[in-house]
């Protein structure tokens, strides 16, 4: 049996692309580099000290009995858009096993998911690393979300004949051309999952062009995302320093937005003098240095990390901690989304809009190009793609409370008719989910 699947491999490893024979070959050899690569990103605090091991495929917890669904996903967008879904995998007392790549993922899933919910860190794309993960685990089905395609982890866990369904995927406008130079590679990693799950016809037409099998729209998870919780405590705390005074939030900021931010703000504040600008960065690492920096243009700074409230003399709110956004959203009637003044491509706007807020963005929301255009086409978010536009559209939404409450009821209509990702996602993966149900109903008889 051993001799037999070892020729499987070989024969499937001979079958692959010369790229991917490559990178095989080359991420095996530098194994022994990945000591100095942990120890530069516990440095950098892009690791956990304490779970280090969880990259070399090491793991302290124990697997559970029975069938387990694997879900992977990148970072934080991507975990909280498997959110609605994880819950109804949970209805049917299915185990979770839940990757992603970064600290602030981790802290998310620690805060914000059921105590049962298995977190790990995806191990580094090593053959021997990604092995011992799926020895450890073995997953009775994989769920990949969106497009985080490491080229061992699927290669190994398809030739243990592991289901793999990619969901709610995206292919964006600057990866399509960048994969289709290297189409056999990219097709050769699609090939392997049984079903991809597309977030758009756009995106299903462009996972079908480089190789997927069965293509299916299915929609944007992301847009049954509930909205995030809030500190009911905290919330009533920050309200009462802040009374009485227009607050503007802008989310997930990224570097290069917030001197735009600064100079919006000291603009509108000569119209609205006890305006209150918060900004929330998307890295909260990032805090201190935005602090030191709005310090030094003669602007009064509170940074929240520091465990500061903003008083009646504070102009902009550093909000440099995690998992409070829902927090924010709930303060101010106006959001700034951020990722948008800058070609990140901006960031999900969906919890803001059912938090009640009137949305403003950039011109960059690559990321979300069918959200932002229905939003935009329906008056459920304005545009601005300059400064002096960005004054505008918020000094606008300032003054005009009815303009805010219009924008308001015209998001939540666009969001619950492009909503329904979920129940087709679920639909989708019934046939999977009825094969557990019926090993999960053996292994208990």
């Amino acid at each position: 049996m051993r001799r037999s699947a070892v020729r499987k491999r070989r024969v499937m490893a001979s079958s692959l692309p010369m790229t991917l024979r490559v990178y095989r070959r080359l991420s095996a050899a530098a194994m022994p580099l990945a000591p100095a690569l942990i120890k530069r990103r516990l440095k950098q605090g892009k690791e956990d000290p304490a779970r280090v091991g969880e990259r070399r495929g090491v793991s302290r917890d124990v697997r559970p009995h029975g069938p387990l669904v694997w879900i992977h996903g990148a970072s934080v967008g991507e975990v909280l858009a498997a959110a609605a879904l994880i819950e109804r995998l949970r209805a049917f007392n299915l185990r979770i096993l839940l990757t992603s790549g970064t600290v602030t993922s981790a802290a998310i899933v620690a805060k914000r998911f059921p105590a049962d919910i298995i977190h790990q860190y995806v191990p580094y794309d090593s053959p021997r690393y990604v092995a011992r993960f799926l020895d450890h685990w073995q997953p009775s089905l994989a769920l990949f979300i969106e497009s985080d395609l490491w080229p061992n982890l699927i290669l190994s866990s398809a030739a243990r004949r592991l289901p793999m369904v990619l969901i709610n995927g995206r292919m964006s406008h600057r990866s399509f051309p960048r994969w289709r130079r290297v189409s056999g590679t990219i097709s050769a990693l699609l090939g392997r999952f049984e079903v991809c799950l597309a977030q758009s016809q756009v995106d299903a037409e462009r996972f079908a062009a480089l190789g997927s099998r069965n293509v299916v729209t299915t929609g944007n998870l992301k847009l049954d995302v509930p909205a995030p919780p809030a500190d009911a405590a905290k919330l009533e705390r920050l309200m009462s320093v802040t009374r009485g005074r227009p607050v503007i939030v802008a989310a997930s900021t990224h570097p290069g937005e917030e001197d735009i931010l600064l100079a919006v703000h000291r603009t509108l504040s000569g119209f609205f003098p006890s305006l209150l600008s918060v900004i929330v960065p998307r890295h909260p690492d990032r805090g201190e240095a935005i602090a030191r920096s709005i310090g030094a243009t003669g602007l009064h700074v509170a940074l929240r990390s520091h465990e500061e409230l903003p008083t009646a003399t504070t102009d902009i709110y550093v909000a440099d901690t995690m998992g409070e956004l829902g927090l924010f959203y709930r303060l101010a009637p106006i959001v700034f989304m951020g990722g948008s003044l800058v070609p990140h491509g901006g960031q999900n706007p969906i919890e803001a809009v059912k938090l009640g807020a009137s949305i403003v963005h950039g011109p960059h929301v690559f990321n979300f190009t069918d959200v932002y255009e229905a939003l935009d086409g329906a008056g459920g978010a304005r545009q601005a793609d300059t400064e002096e536009a960005l004054v505008k559209q918020l000094g606008q939404l300032l003054a005009n409370p009815a303009a805010r409450e219009a924008s308001v009821s015209a998001a939540e209509r666009v969001v619950e008719q492009l909503g329904g990702a979920l129940d087709r996602t679920m639909a989708a993966l019934e046939p999977y989910l009825l094969q557990l149900r019926l090993e999960m109903g053996a292994s208990n008889a």
